[in-house]
């Protein structure tokens, strides 16, 4: 069957990763003379591009195939052809297919480039009277990168570019590795071409995209250039105004990287740096590799050459072994780090993956610690809600950038622990300093 007149619906869940990988899939799509719709109604394909970080991710995917079908039925029509894509359809396989048998392709996230050659074997399944079930989940030894069309689509004055993929650092809780697999770094010429014409379309700021950004080590010029390097080589790029990247692991900050923020007029002063625990026995048992203190004093140097650096940070809650002076030492440390912005989230035995050396990681460790606190222990950061609007969040109010400041409004961290010790955060922004700063202007 031609597909002149087939229309595709993509969902994506997750990331900002998942959503350049939509973006490009959907150019993919339109090559193979597919039509994009806004609704699932109606569409010829259904593509679910997924996130396995969260708990009970794959149910979610799973519920989501149902409900595709379901919705189907209700208007007589016939059921979409169903594909899977991202870290669950990396992760899960084609036990996707046997658990779910109306999923139809199940691709993981380095194969999409190869999307029309699999959807015409399905088509070829079905001209066999077979109900089409293709899985492609390798690692090809090509960059898929080669293959995806040049020109890039462009919706607004923002675009994300994805520069690195995978990661080598093997955290206990996280499957990165076993989805998206080894750090590799595109080369630096071919992100300077896609953002130069992503800019000839109109796209003033760009977000460079990683597992482990800065990580970044591509080829450029017979040899290794850093993030720091290629950011400054897209900010010559003239009509590009800002350049932000995430996301970071405090291993990878190199000096270079430190200064581009002192010294990159276009590098905006905002940095997304996860810590996960303020605890170093957890740290040690989540394989981060550093400690409070050295993650802190990073941040001491990141602050003395950029004081108006407005940081983010992301934190587990309720590790397997996590105690109350554990707890109490992640909120210590997110006092002291002044952050900006932050994530808490409770630990999921679905972000477990195995060690490299084939061991259970983290989610192998069943319940508690001894000895920890298993009352019900809610714990208001009134402290943190003073602290956590610094300084520049008053200042730069009303200010541009370039040379302008990014405005971060204020918000308070609630952090709370369950009889079973898991917790989660609760970010509500506090509008009434908002309303006094701009009084306070007028």
């Amino acid at each position: 069957m031609a597909t002149e007149h087939r229309t595709a619906h993509i969902k994506t869940f997750g990331c900002q990763m998942n959503v350049y990988d939509s973006e490009r899939m959907a150019e993919v799509l339109a090559e193979a003379g597919y039509r994009l719709s806004d609704s699932a109604d109606n569409a010829d394909l259904v593509l679910l591009n997924t996130c396995h970080i969260r708990e009970k991710a794959s149910d979610k995917v799973y519920s989501e195939v149902g409900r595709v079908r379901a919705e189907a039925m209700e208007r007589n029509a016939r059921p979409p052809m169903v594909a899977v894509a991202g870290c669950v359809a990396q992760a899960e396989g084609g036990e996707m297919i046997r658990r779910a048998p109306g999923v139809n392709l199940v691709v993981g996230p380095q194969s999409y480039h190869r999307l029309p050659q699999l959807l015409q074997e399905m088509d070829a399944q079905a001209a066999r009277g077979k109900r089409p079930h293709v899985v492609d989940t390798e690692f090809p030894a090509d960059d898929k990168f080669d293959h995806l069309p040049t020109a890039r689509s462009v919706r607004g004055p923002t675009a994300f570019v994805t520069v690195q993929e995978g990661c080598d650092k093997f955290c206990t809780f996280c499957v990165v590795p076993y989805t998206r697999g080894a750090e590799v770094s595109r080369p630096a010429q071919a992100i300077l071409d896609e953002v130069r014409q992503l800019v000839d379309k109109g796209v003033v700021d760009v977000t460079l995209l990683g597992q482990n950004v800065n990580a970044y080590h591509g080829e450029h010029a017979g040899g290794p250039l850093s993030l720091a390097g290629l950011a400054d080589r897209l900010a010559e790029i003239p009509g590009l105004k800002r350049i932000r990247y995430t996301t970071s692991h405090p291993r990878d900050m190199a000096d270079d990287l430190i200064v581009a923020h002192r010294d990159n007029p276009k590098l905006m002063p905002f940095l997304h740096l996860p810590v996960q625990s303020g605890s170093d026995r957890l740290l040690a048992a989540m394989n981060r590799k550093h400690t409070a203190a050295s993650y802190l004093a990073l941040v001491e140097r990141l602050r003395a050459a950029r004081p108006d650096l407005a940081l983010s940070g992301d934190f587990i809650v309720g590790f397997p072994g996590e105690t109350d002076a554990d707890f109490e030492a992640t909120l210590e440390l997110v006092r002291a780090a002044d952050y900006a912005q932050a994530y808490s989230f409770k630990y999921s035995p679905a972000r477990n993956a195995c060690r490299r050396d084939g061991r259970p990681g983290a989610g192998g460790r069943q319940g508690r610690a001894p000895g920890a606190v298993a009352g019900p222990a809610v714990r208001p950061a009134g402290a943190l809600q003073r602290r956590l609007p610094r300084a520049h969040v008053r200042t730069a109010a009303g200010a541009t950038w370039p040379p302008r400041r990014a405005v971060h409004r204020p918000f308070a961290i609630h952090a709370v622990r369950s009889r079973h010790g898991t917790g989660r955060q609760a970010r509500r922004y506090d509008t009434g300093a908002h309303r006094r700063r701009r009084s306070a202007q007028s």
